[in-house]
């Protein structure tokens, strides 16, 4: 069966600091018309930082989209010609102050593809020093170090509910636990 839907127009509708929206008309595998509303992303990182006492670094933070305040792991959009692994260094050290000695890729994987084109780089970092917290003007959050067991029963029990954050964990765990 072919999936693909053909772009027949695209119109952007809005740019902001960091997103764009556009609508795309397409037409359907079954020659049909429609609309499809799309949400186009930089990309992001995010950081499963493991201290040495198996403490995960997550941060408390405000998020205005659901109006609660989540349990997360580090994470930041790229900027404009960074690198993944800069980008992941750099928000460490924005968010918790921690700068890591080593880094590992471990997965990309999209946020919300039916509607956006945001794709988020999971790092694990390891061999981590305390250095001096450089928090964006505009970001108000509470590191806090956390068992990662302890991280993921707040998965198993509902106080985690970031989906990066619950990737980010389990594979951490799987990937911990295999070493």
């Amino acid at each position: 069966m072919d999936f693909y839907e053909t772009t027949l127009n695209s119109k952007n509708i809005f740019s902001g600091r960091f997103i764009k929206l556009r609508v795309d008309e397409v037409m359907l595998p079954n020659g049909r018309k429609s609309t499809r509303e799309i949400v186009e992303h930089p990309g992001a990182v995010a950081i499963v930082a493991i201290d040495n006492n198996n403490n995960v670094l997550m941060v408390r933070q405000y998020r205005k989209a659901i109006e609660k305040v989540l349990l997360e792991i580090p994470a930041g959009k790229l900027e404009e010609g960074e690198s993944k692994e800069e980008c992941a260094v750099r928000e460490l050290m924005e968010e918790t102050g921690y700068f890591p000695k080593a880094i590992k890729y471990v997965i990309s994987f999209y946020t919300s593809p039916g509607f956006s084109n945001e794709i988020i780089h999971l790092f694990l970092a390891t061999d981590l020093e305390k250095k001096s917290l450089e928090a964006d003007f505009d970001e108000y959050l509470q590191s806090e170090a956390i068992p990662l067991e302890e991280a993921i029963e707040k998965i198993s029990n509902g106080q985690i509910t970031d989906g990066k954050t619950i990737t980010g964990l389990l594979l951490a765990r799987s990937i911990i636990g295999d070493n």
